[in-house]
């Protein structure tokens, strides 16, 4: 049964939940010996090469983060290096160290584990220097590879229901997760990863995106097995999670072209893989089986009843032009990492401020209407931050403001809530964000966990950049649930917790800079 009422999520959430309990029952080990590659490679087809050189992008960071649409109002088709700068700077790998061992390559965004299972298709029409075609994208040598010949766009335009950005779009980019990659080490947790990490890569690419004034739009209503199809995954082991329609053409695609099975061979990703049957049936409850489906599940975002402050509000106030940083977007996503050791110094309530600003503004998806809606909501740990008391907080979007909850030292709590970790007490805030999941799922059904663990992803990579573009640093983390839910209630009772992101200045950086 496809997209029911959302009890199969709400049951996929809750068995798969982290507690003490559950952390201290598992015998989970990771078998080092099985870990599965971390690129989908075909064995059979030729690559093709995309350009090397990338010109700069003279767009500062915390600018691109914060455009939510671009005008349509022109014609506007991708070109090569347009495109290669789109897959390199959401998927490319943009550093490799050797070690004894081997490689350790460090990808554009972050991911769960650094294990990096979501891959880059496009489905485009006759393009500047690329032809009409299904291409796959591979990180490992930086080349395209055309599984099917022709435009199959109009394949993607019924999945989608006729969805306005995709009908329009010259190329259509599809994110696609390969379970086993991510489900080594984290098992059925797995699923959450899928829309997490897609999150994080989409939030590098909405940004280049708007730095190169490319419309794009993520899509994450569509018919399900129509793009597996079409991209030859394999659905007990692969997922499409999301589209994302790129440029603006008044040109319409005619029919596509047949699109028979494939079955292109891969080189295989371990010696064997382990089946976690609570994805595919998480994935399978909220899938979606015609385009008429589609078209009732777009839009229309429930709106939250936020309850009025009732504790201290903080009025943030951003840094605006010549005030923020200036740091080009193509830059800061070249030097972000995952910082694994915060050094407990504070950092400046202005930057704080122009971080939560910037990465909250909104995400262009079919999902959330009017432009700038949200399904998530921010609780924070401030630990550090210059102006601001220690203590817990509710992020106020609409005011502009924080409100405290409950003030005190709470480093040891966010290190028990980041499952007993030392990086989200040491950082100078953690920022929590959850979704009050009962109106969302009776709105999307159950497909309403996929948009809003999607846009939680987004938002978090969104945090991650405006982190660098001061020259801060950000980690993603995983937590316990239930507890943090207890702990920032009874603000947010009934809310599940999507990602947690911690923000402060590494400790590497501590020892050298002052705070500011």
């Amino acid at each position: 049964m496809s997209n029911g009422d959302g009890s199969a999520v709400r049951s996929y959430h809750d068995r798969t939940k982290h507690s003490p309990a559950s952390v201290r029952a598992s015998r989970h080990a990771l078998d080092w010996a099985n870990q599965p590659l971390a690129f989908k490679i075909y064995e059979t087809l030729e690559p093709i090469a995309l350009p090397r050189e990338l010109p700069p992008i003279d767009v500062p960071a915390l600018e691109a983060i914060a455009r939510i649409e671009s005008s349509t109002a022109n014609e506007c088709v991708p070109d090569l290096p347009t495109l290669t700068q789109l897959l390199y700077y959401s998927a490319g790998i943009t550093r490799r160290i050797t070690h004894p061992g081997g490689e350790i390559y460090y990808r554009a965004a972050a991911c769960t584990g650094a294990l990096y299972h979501i891959d880059l298709y496009l489905v485009c029409g006759d393009l500047p220097a690329l032809a009409a075609g299904v291409y796959h994208f591979g990180p490992q040598d930086r080349a395209l590879r055309r599984l099917r010949p022709g435009d199959h766009r109009r394949t993607l335009i019924e999945a989608t229901g006729d969805e306005a950005a995709t009908a329009a779009a010259p190329v259509i980019l599809v994110c696609a997760s390969t379970y086993w990659r991510n489900a080594w080490k984290y098992q059925a947790r797995a699923y959450r990863h899928c829309f997490w990490d897609a999150g994080t890569l989409l939030a590098n690419l909405l940004a280049v995106a708007a730095a190169r004034t490319v419309p794009a739009r993520v899509v994450a209503g569509f018919v399900d097995r129509a793009v597996e199809r079409l991209l030859d995954l394999d659905p007990g082991r692969e997922a499409a999670i999301a589209l994302v329609p790129l440029g603006h053409t008044r040109d319409r695609p005619g029919p596509a072209p047949d699109a028979p099975p494939l079955g292109l061979q891969t080189v295989p990703l371990s010696a064997h893989e382990v089946d976690y049957p609570a994805i595919c049936a998480a994935h399978l409850a909220s899938s979606l089986e015609t385009p008429e489906q589609v078209r009732a599940w777009h839009g229309q975002t429930p709106r939250p009843v936020a309850p009025a402050p009732t504790g201290p509000l903080t009025p943030l106030t951003p840094l605006l032009g010549a005030t923020a940083p200036r740091d080009a977007i193509d830059r800061v996503i070249l030097r972000r990492g995952s910082t694994r050791e915060f050094g407990r110094v504070p950092i400046g309530l202005a930057a704080f401020a122009t971080t939560l600003e910037r990465a909250t503004r909104g995400v262009p998806a079919d999902f959330l209407d009017p432009p700038g809606a949200s399904l998530n909501d921010l609780y924070l740990i401030v630990n550090a931050v210059d102006g601001l008391r220690a203590g817990a907080y509710v992020f106020h979007r609409e005011r502009a403001a924080l409100e405290l909850l409950q003030e005190g030292d709470f480093r040891r709590d966010a290190g028990y809530l980041g499952l007993g970790q030392d990086i989200p007490a040491d950082a100078s805030a953690d920022v929590f964000l959850l979704a009050d999941l009962a109106p969302v799922l009776a709105r999307y059904g159950d497909r309403g966990y996929r948009a809003a663990a999607l846009e939680a992803g987004i938002i978090g990579g969104k945090l991650y950049l405006a982190a660098y573009a001061h020259r801060l640093g950000a980690s993603g983390l995983t937590f316990f649930d239930d507890d943090v839910t207890s702990f920032f209630s009874p603000h947010a009772r009934e809310k599940s917790v999507l990602f947690l992101v911690a923000l402060g200045m590494s400790a590497r950086r501590a020892q050298v800079v002052p705070s500011a």
